[in-house]
């Protein structure tokens, strides 16, 4: 085979090669610019920001405001939210319009000394709002002795009023980031037909520096990080863990695949993130960011969590979630399954009430299992399980505003799911007329009671029978009231759908899916959260601003996707008034300040 000449000349080779035709960075356009400055706005976060550090001593740097809009740029142009790579946007990517929206002053190109000391007052800015919301300020450029770290750490653990308030006033800046695409998408419509599902789960946010050394005595900067632990994994990851709360969705509404395939369709958003040394509050950081969504007046229904979240206290998470009006669906450890308890005389069974009377080997069934055969269940176990079905209390009423559900007897009702003899002599139901039952018809035959399963009592019960004030609440008393909190500790076993039945499977799994897809999108090669080197701030209050910045541009182009994929995006001549923030400002808006907020 004969090469090219142009193959066998190596200069000729190097000259023909593409090359760009400028070293100049890509200029910004304003219309970007305007969009996230708009957002900022919006969010209120500034509004915070502002009367926190009105009255502070120093000398007036830049507004924070700049700094967090370049930031957002960045993070948009080069997926980095490092101090060093927004300086560079600020000096040589904007245009002088958009410098004058942010009130950046004109520097010279070529003036190296005039570019540093415009980036120390970028830095300068940016340690002013750090300061302000840190609960105990420390040095960061320096590892601490571990006894004089432990008392700074503990000022995010203390009950003490200024450390709290602090606290609390860098979690509000943060949700307003987050929620404000959440906000926005919400009142243009994205999330119509949404039911409200939403996941959560903790990931690890890894830090730059190094971690504590008991050897050496001294402190990671990072005084509050720890080791973060994944499901599965013996090896760590020094930092923080970050809870991460996706909108999610079912294959349908009703939760099984008879009903037909799924029918949400909506952006699936991170509508919640909270920061925090790992293994610290897993349960409370969920439920806080669903406290934050009800001011939205987002819709309600189901949330599913991993064994991380089954783990938790009651009071810390199951409670909480509960009483927001949430339902349910999680996972257990293999010694969490089958028997799990009782309430009222009904047994608790693999987190759902049952008759207390359910055949041992029906209770039993997942007891034992690995997670293998769990994931994959054969055909008789899935028979198995659908045989404890009609022995699972059914759901009569709620849950109401405070999480309370009524739970019926299987036996009781007008189309009671199996026949009891304890129940029959305890309420003695009257004859009713008699009934033709059409032998020909599938539907007719399986709804008569003697096609239901028949509880069996035992031999000395049924000779014997006990005073009816002697049988369990559930027998006395055919309904029984399940607050949030009654089963006491195994209240975090509850759960609202049979654990592996088909509407368990058909809700579970895809919310579960769809939840580590988030995570895989915060962590993909456009905007990734887990990669320290692409935020390399000291200290927490850093990391957790930084972290709500990452998820509102993940957001932004999870939105701008969204569009592209599903239709085109929202026209650009809108006015300042109906501008929604989700699209770059229309053209209108060119040479003119952003739109307000």
């Amino acid at each position: 085979m004969t090469l090219p000449r142009s193959w066998r000349d190596a200069e000729k080779a190097r000259r023909r090669r593409p090359r760009p035709v400028t070293d100049a960075p890509a200029e910004i356009p304003d219309s970007k610019v305007g969009q996230v400055d708009f957002l900022l706005h919006r969010s209120g976060a500034l509004d915070l920001i502002d009367a926190e550090l009105a009255g502070r001593p120093g000398p007036d740097d830049l507004p924070v405001r700049t700094v967090l809009a370049d930031l957002l740029l960045a993070l948009h142009y080069q997926a980095s939210a490092n101090l060093a790579d927004a300086c560079r946007v600020l000096l040589d990517q904007i245009s002088p319009t958009a410098r004058s929206w942010l009130h950046v002053p004109e520097i010279e190109p070529g003036d190296p000394w005039a570019r540093n000391a415009f980036c120390q007052r970028v830095y300068r800015s940016f340690d002013r709002l750090t300061t302000a919301l840190d609960p105990a300020r420390t040095d960061r450029r320096r590892r601490l002795p571990l006894t004089e770290a432990a008392v700074h750490a503990s000022a995010w653990e203390d009950a003490d009023a200024e450390h709290v308030r602090r606290r609390d006033l860098l979690q509000q800046i943060s949700d307003r980031l987050v929620l404000v695409t959440v906000q926005l998408a919400h009142r243009r419509g994205l999330f119509k037909g949404w039911q409200g599902d939403a996941g959560t789960d903790t990931t690890a946010f890894p830090a730059w520096h190094r971690p504590h050394s008991k050897r050496r005595g001294l402190a990671s900067v990072e005084i509050t990080g720890g080791w973060h632990f994944s499901g599965g994994s013996t090896e760590g990851e020094f930092g923080y863990s970050a809870t991460l709360l996706a909108s999610v969705s079912r294959r349908h509404p009703a939760g099984h695949p008879a009903a037909g395939t799924r029918v949400s369709r909506h952006p699936q958003l991170i509508l919640g993130a909270a920061l925090d040394s790992p293994g610290k509050r897993v349960g409370p950081n969920a439920v806080h960011t669903l406290q934050a969504l009800v001011p939205l007046g987002l819709p309600i229904g189901l949330l599913a969590a991993d064994r991380a979240y089954t783990d938790q206290v009651t009071e810390h998470f199951q409670s909480h979630v509960r009483r927001l009006g949430y339902q349910l669906a999680l996972d257990y450890k293999q010694d969490q399954r089958g028997i799990q308890g009782s309430h009222l005389g009904a047994a608790l069974v693999d987190g759902t009430l049952a008759c207390p009377l359910m055949p041992e080997p029906l209770a039993n069934v997942t007891t034992g299992l690995d997670d293998k055969t769990v994931i994959n269940p054969d055909e008789t176990l899935q028979q198995r399980l659908a045989a404890r079905e009609p022995y699972f209390l059914k759901r009569k009423q709620g849950p109401d505003r405070g999480g309370a559900v009524r739970f019926q007897c299987p036996a009781a009702g007008s189309s009671p799911s199996v026949t009891c003899p304890r129940f029959n002599r305890a309420h003695r139901p009257q004859a009713g007329p008699p009934t033709v039952v059409d032998l020909t018809s599938t539907r007719s035959t399986s709804a008569h009671l003697s096609a239901k399963p028949s509880v069996q009592i035992t031999p000395a019960e049924r000779l014997r029978p006990p005073p009816v004030k002697d049988l369990p609440r559930i027998c006395r008393k055919p309904t029984i009231t399940v607050r949030p909190g009654d089963l006491g500790k195994i209240d975090k076993l509850r759960q609202d759908r049979p654990y592996l039945g088909p509407a368990w499977r058909d809700a579970y799994k895809p919310m579960r899916a769809h939840n580590e897809a988030v995570n895989g999108r915060a962590k993909g090669h456009r905007i990734n959260i887990a990669d320290p080197k692409k935020r390399l701030a000291h200290g927490r209050v850093a990391q957790a601003i930084l972290l709500a910045l990452m998820v509102l541009m993940i957001n932004l182009l999870t939105i701008q996707d969204w569009f592209s994929t599903t239709g085109p995006e929202p026209a650009t001549t809108a006015t300042v008034k109906d501008y929604d923030g989700l699209t770059p400002t229309p053209a209108d808006f060119n040479g003119l300040p952003p739109p307000p907020g």
